[in-house]
């Protein structure tokens, strides 16, 4: 097992990104953005990643798929991991029944199994947002794992289900389940804090670039240090971190993790199984598994 695991997951929203996370039916300008990641940024992201011989997964709504038939076809053709991202780009917490859900989940299946002919492993919620019924709905068709959950940072770990939160007693998180959850963090995604929006549902972008591409070596460099098996997931977009000026950053970052001892370049999938391999029984899986696996120090 490597030291280290870097997966660099790739949220391939394209444009459903604008239509269902920001409304913007009727916005054009905004619809460009999510063209440019399926003309320009995608085919830039593919070449660099080819250079370093980096293991990537794509995470892409059936929207994509459907929309941008070409490039989702070279992303598959290439060799990269091909995962779920929801059909529509809509949180499934916004579902009005289960069933809706579960269908725009299908959908997506349906999708990459078209394009790939295979089924998704993997799951990625669109904007990470869980309904009540998303994890019983990935357990019923058959997910072996998720990265929407920030439990922990760098410690891959089965996800708890049944949790409880009354109003007027104290928090259960549940049980564990039988889905390895791969953990995101928001701190480590580009797209808040490089995306500016003017309009609802609110602002953001324009944060130093600098300091958020230094937060991301400075926490890859404390995992590298601290945790025994460390798996760094770093999730982008091709719309953003796909403009010229940030691909000489990405691959600055890409050399400084490759230049390190024992740090392996993995996709999603395979680092959820290296995870079930250790710790096959989701049941005798609890929360001493966080404090029998210290960092180091």
């Amino acid at each position: 097992m490597s030291r280290a695991t870097v997966c660099i997951s790739y949220h391939f929203d394209a444009v459903s990104t604008w239509l269902w996370s920001y409304d913007s039916w009727d916005m054009p300008t905004r619809h460009s953005r999510g063209v440019f990641g399926a003309e320009i940024g995608a085919h830039r992201l593919l070449d660099l990643h080819d250079e370093y011989d980096a293991d990537a997964t794509w995470c892409i709504p059936g929207h994509t798929i459907e929309s941008f038939p070409e490039i989702c076809g070279e992303v598959a053709d290439r060799g990269y991991d091909i995962q779920h991202h929801g059909w529509t780009h809509r949180g499934p917490s916004t579902y009005e029944s289960r069933e809706a859900e579960q269908a725009d989940i299908e959908r997506g299946i349906d999708a990459i199994y078209d394009l790939t002919g295979e089924k998704p492993t993997g799951y990625a919620s669109p904007a990470w947002d869980f309904s009540e019924h998303t994890l019983e709905i990935l357990l019923d068709l058959g997910f072996e794992w998720d990265s929407s959950i920030m439990t922990s940072d760098f410690k891959p770990h089965y996800v708890y289900g049944g949790w409880e939160a009354p109003e007027d007693g104290a928090y259960d998180r549940g049980e564990p389940v039988d889905i390895v959850e791969l953990p995101a963090s928001w701190e480590r995604d580009d797209f808040p804090a490089l995306t500016y929006t003017w309009s609802r549902p609110h602002r953001m972008g324009y944060v130093s670039e600098d300091s958020l591409f230094r937060r991301w070596y400075d926490q890859f460099d404390w995992m590298y240090e601290h945790v025994d098996g460390g798996v760094f997931v770093l999730t982008l977009h091709p719309q953003v971190i796909g403009q010229a000026h940030r691909l000489q950053r990405l691959d600055a970052l890409l050399d400084h993790v490759s230049s390190k001892p024992d740090v392996a370049f993995s996709t999603m999938d395979e680092a959820a199984s290296a995870f079930r391999e250790k710790n096959p029984d989701p049941s005798a899986f609890r929360d001493d598994y966080f404090f029998s696996h210290r960092d180091r120090t």
